[in-house]
């Protein structure tokens, strides 16, 4: 399992991946989930994957080896992300038809493409391991592949359009790092990736291992806050008051 968060903002995009594929009792496995492809000048596009290792892997393959071979359909011949989205379903799909085919094993998997387009808006969509995808609203900025649910509550009280990126991507760690204290398929190292708008070369990426200075700060802080907020709720016994009307039988 893995867990991999994309936000949209006004000023650009916030990725955020683990890369624990693997969380046996004696076996972890570790590959990034992040993939910046190579494109041309007037575009950046970043991949996320969650689900089947191969898949992901051979689709990641086959996107460039489309480019390499110059086909007249490829990330770089796409004029709009969303067209970029739906070439990238095609070739999931294909990929999971062949081995299901194959083996009658279905190997699943599901993306999140981040980037932008000169000329069009910066947008983050998912695929889906059917083909098609989905993408981000005002009213829904962020989208998450993987384990998803302990992670969420954060985003939903914290993300909307007009967030600074900083303060974006200390969401998405926040809400990293509580998917990681429920669940241990999910794992360092983290790789944060922050895109301005309109800067197509100069996204800023960062990893963090398990015990990165930051990562322990952003773990110890929030806990300490939540500690915090927890001790100064109202009191029950003081605010409250009993009904005495409990049903017995």
């Amino acid at each position: 399992m893995t867990y991999c968060i994309g936000i949209s903002l006004d000023d650009g995009l916030v990725l955020t991946s683990d890369s624990r594929t693997n969380a046996g009792i004696d076996h972890v496995s570790t590959y990034s989930k992040m993939h910046r492809c190579v494109t041309n000048p007037d575009r950046c596009l970043v991949i996320m994957s969650a689900g089947n290792l191969a898949t992901t892997q051979g689709v990641i393959q086959q996107i460039r080896r489309d480019v390499l071979e110059g086909l007249p359909r490829n990330i770089n011949t796409l004029n709009y992300l969303a067209d970029v989205a739906e070439y990238l379903g095609d070739v999931l799909v294909n990929r999971i038809r062949k081995h299901t085919e194959q083996t009658g094993f279905v190997p699943d998997a599901t993306l999140i493409l981040g980037g932008q387009i000169q000329g069009r808006n910066p947008n983050i969509y998912m695929i889906y391991p059917q083909g098609n995808y989905i993408t981000s609203s005002d009213d829904t900025p962020y989208l998450q592949i993987g384990e998803s649910k302990y992670g969420k509550p954060v985003l939903d009280r914290f993300i909307t359009r007009s967030a600074s990126l900083e303060d974006a991507a200390i969401c998405s760690l926040i809400s990293m790092d509580s998917t990681m204290k429920s669940n241990a398929s999910v794992g360092p190292p983290i790789e944060v990736l922050i895109y301005p708008r309109d800067q197509f070369n100069a996204p800023k990426h960062y990893k963090f291992d398990a015990e990165d200075p930051y990562l322990l700060d952003i773990r110890h802080e929030w806990a300490n806050q939540l500690n915090q907020a927890f001790r100064s709720m109202p009191r029950l016994e003081v605010h409250a008051k009993p009904d005495g009307n409990l049903h017995t039988f």
